[in-house]
């Protein structure tokens, strides 16, 4: 699982030390830019050779235990869906083997130019489908509590 190592500083944090709600999306959107850089799609490169930006649809989070002023933490990124013109990613933000956070994100593909729904050139989406991973959320198999 990809993962991206991320450090709290005071520009993170509200006046407790505690890292405010909405820096967390901060966090999960460097770790997916981050895992299409290591698949070999930066940013830049989505938008100039396939006309292409991502972004966000939707987003389910379940802030679980809060993140602190020096703490180190790992934002992971995982594929676990890739339709024509969507992806979901499934995240989380881990203190050591603390979960803090999980996430469930749908990314929509757009026109870098319009920024209007479209697919995803055959090239890229045959590459992405073949990055998903199945989790137990994304296959309804998950563990009802």
């Amino acid at each position: 699982m990809f993962s991206l190592p991320v450090r709290i500083y005071w520009e993170d944090t509200d006046a407790g030390g505690v890292v405010y709600h909405a820096q967390y999306l901060a966090f999960l959107e460097r770790a997916r830019t981050e895992w299409m850089r290591a698949q070999g799609y930066g940013q830049e490169l989505l938008r100039l050779d396939y006309d292409l930006v991502f972004a966000v649809r939707a987003m389910t989070l379940d802030f679980l235990k809060p993140a602190r002023l020096d703490d180190a933490l790992a934002v992971t990124a995982q594929l676990v869906e890739c339709r024509r013109a969507s992806a979901v990613f499934a995240q989380s933000i881990l203190r050591g083997d603390d979960v803090l956070l999980t996430a469930r994100v749908r990314v929509a593909a757009l026109d870098a130019g319009t920024f209007r729904p479209r697919g995803i050139p055959q090239p890229l989406y045959d590459e992405l489908k073949a990055l998903e991973q199945a989790t137990p959320e994304a296959t309804g198999t998950e563990k009802q509590a």
